[in-house]
Formats: structure tokens, C-alpha cells, sequence
């Protein structure tokens, strides 16, 4: 049975740069855009506890994924195995592990918001670019502090 060591310390740290990620993504970058695509008024600000609640949220959601991601790329680690050490560099490692979580996991829920849930195709570039991203960034963090 292999032992999967996660570093907790590069998951907390994949948490942070996504969650102050998010915000750029959703706030400044595509904020209004975003809202517009959901069909809310880009200029109502929801309440404090709203907001509060919400981020609340996105920290544990953020975990858990991060936390996931870990797991999953040691278990694909041939060390932990008993292998010889992977010849790939860190940033390739980190790559194939988002770009195939990405195409197997995000992206097919993003289409059927687009197929089932009649969203525009424009919200469907915001969102699952996002999941790309924040799948590269902590997989990236991932990677080089295993």
C-alpha cells in the first residue's frame, strides 16, 4: 500500500493565491461582465453577512480542492509507489494535472451550463478559463513544494 504524503503547508498556501485570485477574476477583471452574463445587477453589492458567508465558503471550498489536487498528483507520484523519481519537471507535472483534471472534471459541467442551463458562451470563457487557471496555480504550488 502506498503512503501519500500531502504538504499541508503548499495546500494552505494554494488556498490563499486562489482565493485572492478569485477575487481579482470575478471582482476587477470580469466582475461586471460575470454578473451581467448571471443575470444580476453588476451594481447591487450584496450584504455583509452575504459576503461574509460567501468567502467563508470559497476558503473551505478552496481546501478541498487544493487538499484533493494534492492527493491526487502523490498518487500518481511514482515515488510514493517505490519507483524511481519522476523525470518530468515540476512545472510539467503541474501542468498535466490540471489541464487533465481540467478536461475531465471541469470542463464537462462547464459545457452543460451552457447546453442545459441556456448560459451564454461568454460566461462559459469566464468560468472554466477560471477553473484552468486555479487548477494551474495550485498544482504549480503543488508541484514545487512537494
Amino acid at each position: 500500500m502506498p503512503e501519500i504524503n500531502v504538504n499541508m503547508v503548499a495546500v494552505l498556501i494554494a488556498v490563499v493565491v486562489n482565493f485572492f485570485f478569485g477575487f481579482l477574476w470575478y471582482t476587477p477583471l470580469f466582475g461586471k461582465v460575470w454578473a451581467r452574463e448571471m443575470g444580476f445587477d453588476p451594481d447591487k453589492k450584496p450584504s455583509s453577512g452575504s459576503m461574509a458567508g460567501g468567502m467563508v465558503a470559497m476558503v473551505i471550498g478552496q481546501f478541498l480542492f487544493a487538499w484533493v489536487l494534492a492527493n491526487n498528483m502523490a498518487a500518481y507520484n511514482p515515488e510514493t509507489w517505490g519507483f524511481p523519481p519522476n523525470e518530468n519537471p515540476p512545472f510539467a507535472v503541474a501542468g498535466m494535472a490540471a489541464f487533465f483534471t481540467w478536461l475531465g472534471f471541469y470542463l464537462p459541467v462547464d459545457i452543460g451550463t451552457v447546453t442545459w442551463e441556456q448560459k451564454s458562451w461568454k460566461l462559459f470563457g469566464i468560468n472554466t478559463s477560471y477553473h484552468f487557471l486555479t487548477l494551474l496555480i495550485a498544482a504549480t504550488i503543488i508541484a514545487f513544494m512537494p
